[in-house]
């Protein structure tokens, strides 16, 4: 139903929800008073969240699981079913990756992070239409990034995967509409967001990985997931001045792009840290699992906690209503003169 929020009888699935965006997006949710599955590998992380959503006034499930196994996707969704309700919202946040030369990544490494990034978000498609189509509805949401428009140096299996979910996700929601269904899949492209991935991502880079500016607080993303989340209908949502900007740069020029980021996407995803010898790695085995590494990551001090794209967003109305009327006094204006 257009403008409902989730409610206290929604039941809202996470992946990823140990850290980062997911994290901060199962506590988003659980202030609508939600119950919130919380899946991934980490239990550490996953104990933190599931305390996080009962502070904000949520229940929390906690479920392990890999979201490479489909067959245990599938099991961990009969599980939260069974112990929650009927699924409201199934939200795909999980990824793994690696900050390297495209050369410098394995193949093994670069399967799994395809396996987890790419075809964990199909897996937990796939378990939520299962789901929700003895009911006739639900809502999927894929967070996904301005990197499934525009690649970037140093992250090839990660963009590679938001470019393929880019592309299933819009051949499903045909699919969709053309049986009419009332399930919606919708997409959230993200900007650079402040999460503890830069700590556990493999890199084999020489120095510390960052995001590039600029940075976004995670409850900038969760905000922006949940209002997807109580919004559907809307086909995708962009979040931040530089996902709009990076998207529209991508669409008129992207050979000048191409040459830009060849000189500065190098320096831009490193600090100027030397990378730690004992640096953790989540390729293989999650980081959080003895440590709760929460929603944040090592760079609160330069990220921003709003930008006005997202009302302009979530206004187009207004927006478009606004930008005509200014038209208009514009050319009354110069007609008088």
């Amino acid at each position: 139903m257009r403008g409902q929020t989730l409610g206290p009888t929604g039941v809202v699935v996470v992946t990823g929800a140990s850290g980062g965006v997911g994290r901060a997006t199962a506590r988003a949710v659980a202030e609508r008073g939600a119950a919130v599955a919380l899946l991934a590998r980490g239990r550490e992380g996953l104990e933190g969240a599931a305390a996080d959503v009962r502070r904000a006034g949520g229940r929390p499930l906690v479920v392990p699981v890999d979201v490479a196994d489909a067959a245990a996707l599938d099991e961990a969704g009969r599980r939260v079913e069974a112990e929650l309700g009927p699924v409201t919202v199934w939200v795909n946040v999980a990824f793994a990756s690696a900050f390297a030369r495209f050369e410098d990544v394995s193949a093994e490494e670069f399967q799994r992070a395809t396996e987890v990034t790419y075809l964990g978000y199909v897996h937990g498609t796939a378990t939520a239409l299962r789901l929700m189509r003895p009911r006739g509805a639900g809502r999927v949401v894929q967070v996904g990034s301005a990197l499934a428009y525009r690649g970037i140096p140093l992250q090839a299996a990660y963009c590679g995967a938001k470019h393929a979910i880019q592309g299933f996700t819009e051949s499903l929601r045909c699919e969709l509409l053309a049986e009419h269904s009332a399930i919606h899949v919708t997409m959230v492209q993200l900007p650079a967001v402040n999460t503890p991935q830069f700590s556990w991502t493999l890199t084999r880079m020489p120095r510390r990985p960052q995001p590039v500016p600029p940075i976004y607080q995670p409850e900038v993303a969760a905000g922006a997931v949940r209002y997807a989340a109580e919004h559907p209908w809307r086909r995708e949502w962009w979040v931040g001045t530089s996902t709009m900007l990076t998207i529209a740069a991508n669409a008129i020029a992207p050979g000048l792009l191409d040459r830009y980021l060849a000189r500065t996407g190098f320096d831009s995803q490193q600090t100027s840290e030397p990378t730690p010898s004992d640096a953790p790695a989540d390729l293989f085995a999650p980081a959080d699992r003895h440590q709760d590494f929460g929603a944040h990551g090592r760079f609160d001090d330069r990220s921003h906690a709003m930008d006005p794209q997202l009302w302009a967003s979530r206004h187009h109305g207004a927006v478009v209503g606004g930008v005509g009327a200014m038209a208009a006094g514009a050319w009354l204006l110069a007609r008088r003169r």
